[in-house]
């Protein structure tokens, strides 16, 4: 199983780790090849046992609870006879099954390296975006810009819609916009985008990762290869920077590095000129020439981020050779997921903005960018960040503050130390009504001019199913208040 195609399936051993949203595709689809699958996963739970059922009914094995996948650090050993192991992307590299593997010399994909190879020839280049944040609406954005060019394509991968039945299905295509996460790009290793974009690098995943270097490590595996353009975010600081990992990066003879700012551009970069988004990359003269590509305007919502994003997926677009025309309207025409930075209403002159989606420091960080004087509402599952480079960066803009969510004593604290002016109220309660007093509390805080702003900073599951529950709930509770 090296790095080339596989042609005959018939007879090999597979096994699939975990079921979940990739796992049984995978194993649907590797069973339809021929390959003789066994399916092992951790869970034994209602819907474990109903998805196994499914798979038992076509003749793949599934093992429930399996010893092989446990953390227990046990010796259990592969299946027998296993040739591959097609992995969730979920499941962390220092599992049992993947040391058995490594000693036995048994390849391990994840399904994104799968759909890899299991392309027809002639398939549709794959236009890659990572990055801790922004992923999504950038594929989005990207898929916007390739249609309003007339180009066949789909927004594809980590977003939710499976690439196993993307290449594997009838439906063609002349080009795709994928989102990959760090999991799904350390499990891919032959993969090879026509041009590829790393957002933006701030901690994250780091307990699966084991180390922010690995983790970057793991996201700088999408410009492995790429053909025409390695984009990079040239505003970044910290280190390693997304810059950084396109130096390090073996690239076809003649890619290039394409950065995106905020700022000017310099020769081969886009940016921002008065109000302008502009190509300084993808023109004759370079040196000399610029090309207009939209307005800031056509940005929506147009927060500096976001921005960021769109010059990102232009960036990627243009390397494909889209006119700049379709880069505006592709920008004009897409409309952003609920709860990122979505304006729910105007009460008493004061904006209220859900950004549920915000779930980290760094996401919250470019919310918090985006507004002059903010009441902020924050707190949840902080997943083992610290909150005082966030809190000092934005003290300026923060009028006030409401914190819910089981570790809000983190951001309290990270207030105390760095914001000690800023009034803080703490609501000690993680029931789901809580939402309603938090936005009346903001409410009373905020003056005409000031937003409030849900970018929690934090996960929802303490009080929350997700991030869109928790969104649904304060734009509930802003309509409660206006009504």
């Amino acid at each position: 199983m090296g790095s080339g195609q596989v042609t005959d399936w018939q007879g090999k051993h597979v096994t699939v780790a975990g079921l979940g949203v990739s796992g049984v595709p995978a194993a649907k689809v590797l069973h339809g090849l021929g390959a003789k699958v066994t399916v092992v996963n951790d869970g034994d739970d209602a819907r474990a046992r109903e998805q196994a059922a499914e798979l038992e009914a076509l003749g793949v094995t599934v093992r429930l609870g399996d010893g092989t996948a446990s953390d227990s650090g046990s010796a259990a050993g592969l299946p027998d006879g296993t040739e591959l192991i097609v992995t969730a992307p979920g499941w962390k590299p220092d599992k049992p099954l993947f040391t058995a593997a490594d000693e036995a010399g048994v390849p391990v994909w994840g399904d994104v390296e799968l759909a890899w190879r299991l392309r027809k020839p002639g398939a549709a280049p794959w236009l890659a975006v990572t990055g801790t944040n922004g992923k999504t609406t950038t594929v989005q954005m990207l898929a916007s810009i390739l249609r309003a060019a007339g180009l066949r394509t789909a927004a594809v991968g980590n977003i939710g819609v499976s690439l196993l039945d993307v290449v594997l299905g009838e439906e063609e295509y002349d080009v795709l916009a994928v989102e990959l996460s760090s999991y799904q790009l350390h499990w891919a290793p032959s993969l090879r985008a026509h041009s590829a974009a790393v957002l933006n690098l701030a901690p994250d995943h780091l307990d699966w990762h084991g180390s922010m270097e690995a983790y970057a490590a793991d996201k700088g595996r999408v410009y492995e290869g790429n053909r025409v353009a390695c984009v990079y975010n040239a505003d970044a600081t910290g280190k390693p920077s997304t810059e950084d990992l396109v130096r390090e990066a073996d690239v076809e003879e003649g890619c290039r590095a394409v950065g995106f700012t905020l700022g000017t551009p310099g020769p081969s970069q886009l940016g921002v000129v008065e109000g302008l988004l502009v190509d300084r990359a993808f023109v004759e003269n370079r040196q000399k020439n610029a090309q207009e590509l939209a307005e800031v305007s056509d940005v929506r919502p147009p927060a500096p981020h976001n921005v960021a994003n769109a010059l990102a997926a232009a960036a990627l677009a243009r390397a494909y050779g889209v006119p700049a025309s379709a880069v505006r309207d592709g920008l004009r025409a897409f409309t952003p997921d609920a709860h990122r930075i979505a304006h729910v209403a105007d009460l008493d002159g004061v904006a209220y903005i859900d950004d549920s989606k915000a779930t980290n420091t760094h996401a919250a960080q470019a919310s918090l960018a985006a507004y002059e004087s903010i009441v902020w509402i924050a707190g949840g599952l902080a997943k083992g960040a610290t909150f005082d480079e966030l809190v000092a960066g934005s003290a300026k803009r923060l009028r006030g503050a409401v914190l819910i969510g089981r570790d809000r004593a983190l951001i309290r604290e990270a207030l105390a130390r760095h914001a000690p002016e800023v009034p803080v109220v703490d609501l000690d309660r993680t029931d789901t009504g809580a939402m309603l007093q938090a936005v009346q509390e903001a409410k009373r805080l905020a003056r005409p001019g000031d937003t409030v702003l849900l970018a929690p900073a934090c996960a929802s599951m303490d009080m929350f199913t997700n991030y869109n529950k928790r969104g649904d709930a304060f734009a509930q509770a802003v309509r409660e208040l206006g009504a």
